[in-house]
């Protein structure tokens, strides 16, 4: 099993092959527990105003890469912000 930090790595290195579970693993580290989930989908709750959810799903065992993307651009947000 990886950890978080390994998996953020392979997340920014190579965002097209990167397993469904193991983004879970990084939005639950981050973002807490996700407020849905259940169904393909699980929504993540963050800490702004204006759009404040990371929603991220399964394609067949894998997570999809823009969804990849969006989870390190609100991870590199949150770590601005909180510095």
């Amino acid at each position: 099993m990886a950890n978080t930090q390994n998996i953020l790595t392979q997340m920014r290195k190579t965002p097209k092959n990167i397993h469904f579970n193991d983004l879970c693993k990084v939005c639950d580290f981050y973002f807490g527990k996700a407020r849905q989930s259940g169904s393909s989908h699980k929504v993540y709750k963050t800490p702004w105003q204006g759009d404040p959810r990371v929603n991220i799903q399964t394609s067949k065992g894998k997570a999809k890469s823009y969804q990849v993307k969006q989870v390190l651009q609100a991870i590199e947000r949150l770590e601005v912000e909180n510095g």
